[in-house]
């Protein structure tokens, strides 16, 4: 049995590739988008990719399950638990193989045993592996988005990012009762895989190492080690990051099927007197240098979305899925301009109209740029009534402190709330260190605000000793 991990460290995301060397069958578990990378490491290894699965519908990628199913020829394997409203709409169109628990499939001499773990969504499935030419034991199993290293997949994503109201804490307990069946039906010594890593907003805690095995995470995961349900419900719904917007739209793309790109498309190259009339038009327009280059000159309207390990993030928090979009680039960067659209791919914004190069900002009408306040401009302008602090941390970053009199207005969440956002006053905008504030700072500007950044952000201003409040935030 042969066993490969590939990582996409801009969505935290781990796939995986089981072969069988015996027969050069080889399974690929929870694929992204950007599928030559699997066709590629089966063929070096001698084999062929015959079957592809997915654990559940994914909230944070677009699943590349179909796409390679249709490079290769290989047979999909989907859940079919859950019920209403969790099945995978394409999976007779593109015959699948349905999957429910104490089901199993075979990849040469490998056993693969389908265990129903949900919680985390309800149609989520783990798959126990069996390398049956060494043995009869199960060697690993592939967790999904259930068991990570140190933490589970939270349940609340239904709830606060595809908006099923009342899913939050029957999908905890359910959760809880996954996570007893698992632990009591398998032994100590079993590998997990699972698919993500640190810095996946599918939980709160995750560890960094590539794997674990279910003793260890006895020893050290909190949430196998919670035996009260009450408790266990509270510790997994509390401090959950905010998800970013584009969640909902994944859990929709994903269940009712991903459209097959078969390559990543560059957009033609529009002259640069197109700019002015796109943003005239409403078009939307991602700038992708640094923050700080937005800053300092920019084209009003358009959107700041850093290119960097956040930037699918980033971007699926603020460019919008109903409309097509243009990218100003550098056009002696053409692989930049490449891994900006397969990035955006990867969360479903395929629909990019043309890209124009980025020296074009200098024939918009009158470039703007963003002012840095000291926060001690932050706090004369407060006390004078002209300014109002926005503060685009998560929720619970907010509640452990923040600027006295601040909003919160976490970036996951600012396009679908920017509506809230008070007007009138000039807005201060921060983050912890700098990240998150950029593309906030673009989304407020393309909607009019008059915007500043707080210099240091948030981490300088309570580095300096100034004071700060507790407590979460009021309801706008």
């Amino acid at each position: 049995m042969l066993l490969k991990r590939f990582y996409d460290e801009k969505l935290a995301h781990a796939s995986w590739l089981l072969g069988c060397s015996a027969t050069g069958e080889a399974l690929v578990v929870d694929p992204n988008r950007d599928v030559a990378q699997y066709v590629e490491a089966a063929a070096a290894e001698g084999l062929r990719v015959t079957h592809v699965a997915e654990t559940h519908i994914h909230a944070d990628f677009v699943s590349g399950s179909r796409e390679l199913a249709a490079r290769t020829g290989a047979r999909l394997h989907l859940s079919d638990e859950g019920g209403d409203g969790w099945r995978y709409a394409f999976a007779a169109e593109d015959g699948a193989v349905l999957l429910k628990d104490g089901d199993h499939f075979r990849v040469g001499n490998v056993r693969v045993d389908v265990m129903h773990t949900p919680g985390h969504t309800p149609e989520h499935l783990s798959f126990v592996v069996t390398d049956t030419a060494t043995g009869d034991a199960p060697v690993g199993v592939f967790t999904g988005d259930f068991v990570f290293v140190g933490d589970v997949g939270r349940p609340d994503l239904l709830e606060r990012a595809a908006h099923f109201a009342g899913t939050m804490e029957s999908g905890a307990r359910t959760l809880f009762a996954s996570l007893r069946r698992f632990a009591d039906a398998l032994p100590d010594y079993v590998q997990l895989w699972p698919a993500h890593g640190a810095g996946s907003a599918c939980g709160k805690a995750l560890g960094a190492m590539p794997s674990t095995t279910l003793g260890y995470e006895r020893l050290f995961n909190w949430a196998l080690a919670e035996k009260d349900e009450a408790a266990f419900v509270r510790a997994v719904l509390a401090g959950q990051p905010e998800p970013p917007m584009y969640f909902a739209q994944m859990k929709r793309i994903n269940r009712d099927g991903p459209a097959v790109l078969r390559e990543i498309r560059v957009p033609p190259r529009l002259a640069p007197d197109r700019l002015p009339a796109l943003l005239a038009e409403g078009a939307t327009v991602i700038d992708l240098r640094p923050g700080a280059a937005y800053a300092a000159r920019h084209a009003p309207g358009t959107l700041s979305v850093p290119m960097g390990k956040s930037f699918p993030t980033f971007a699926g928090s603020v460019v919008p899925y109903d409309r097509p979009f243009h990218l100003l680039a550098d056009p002696s960067a053409p692989e930049a301009l490449r891994a900006a659209l397969r990035d955006l791919a990867m969360i479903g914004l395929d629909d990019a109209a043309g890209w124009i190069e980025i020296d074009a900002i200098g024939g918009a009408a009158e470039p703007a740029a963003v002012p840095e306040w000291s926060a001690d401009a932050v706090d004369a302008a407060r006390m004078t009534g002209e300014a109002e602090v926005i503060d685009v941390r998560n929720s619970s970053e907010f509640e452990a402190g923040h600027l006295p009199g601040a909003h919160s207005f976490p970036l996951g969440r600012l396009a679908e709330r920017v509506g809230d956002v008070p007007r009138g006053k000039t807005l201060v905008v921060h983050c912890q260190a700098g990240s998150r504030a950029w593309p906030a700072v673009g989304l407020l500007t393309a909607h009019g605000f008059p915007v500043v950044h707080l210099a240091g952000d948030y981490a300088a201003w309570k580095a300096a000793g100034r004071p700060i409040e507790l407590g979460a935030a009021v309801p706008a």
